[in-house]
């Protein structure tokens, strides 16, 4: 299968290239054991990203002027801490800020590395994610994710599903929206995107949200390509 006049793969990044609950959770449980004994380290990751779409829907509305994701986030770990018995003024401003850099230190999913290795023989490849510059740089070094180009959302200055961070990125590659697919393992991004004028793939990651996970497991359009991983992706586009 192939997907004619396309350049370039952007990727949605939390959940389709890294595996972000396992990564918060890892890195919240010495913290935790330290101030919330007995917590649940996937329950505190579960609240932390339950905060993401509402802190960047105050940008996407305009009550709020556009604000990198890292500053998101600590707002966003800053509010959750109470719900946790934790005491926000009895934790070093430094400690907390080290575990916010949690979304930096991220694992690629098992496939991730070596698919987009591949990939990149075929397309252009980078990030379309909500992330920041050096957020998707740190991941990246870290990581090894062979990225031909490091997109934020700075670049932008628009979260998804706002039309610009699709359109925006097409611009900034130099490309028209149907020169650019859109690769992701969630169907409300891929409709954003088609809606702009992309092309659309469909990678399925059904352990995103954990074992009970109920979302995004089937996909739920006729996206240009459904693939069940990086690897499938590159076989159904001949690479």
């Amino acid at each position: 299968m192939t997907l004619h006049g396309v350049q370039a793969l952007v990727f949605d990044v939390f959940g389709t290239v890294v595996d972000w609950r396992s990564g918060i959770a890892r890195d919240a449980e010495p913290f935790l054991a330290r101030h919330a004994p007995g917590a649940s380290a996937t329950d505190f990751a579960d609240a932390w990203r339950r905060r993401y779409s509402p802190a960047m829907e105050e940008v996407r509305s305009g009550r709020r002027p556009f604000t990198r994701l890292d500053v998101l986030h600590r707002e966003n770990l800053e509010d959750i801490l109470p719900d946790f018995g934790i005491d926000i003024a009895a934790v070093a401003s430094d400690e907390v800020e080290a575990l916010n850099l949690a979304w930096h230190r991220l694992d690629p999913w098992p496939d991730s590395v070596a698919g987009l290795q591949r990939l990149k023989a075929g397309y252009i490849i980078a990030p379309l994610s909500n992330g920041n510059i050096r957020l998707m740089l740190d991941m990246a070094k870290r990581a090894g994710l062979p990225w031909d180009a490091i997109l934020g959302a700075e670049v932008a200055q628009a979260y998804k599903p706002s039309p610009q961070a699709y359109l925006r990125t097409a611009e900034v590659l130099g490309l028209r929206p149907e020169q650019v697919c859109l690769v992701a393992a969630h169907n409300g991004d891929l409709a954003a995107a088609r809606r702009c004028g992309l092309r659309t793939a469909f990678v399925a990651r059904p352990t995103e949200h954990g074992p009970a996970q109920r979302t995004d497991l089937v996909p739920e359009q006729d996206w240009e390509v459904v693939a069940g991983d990086f690897a499938d992706l590159a076989s159904r586009l001949g690479l």
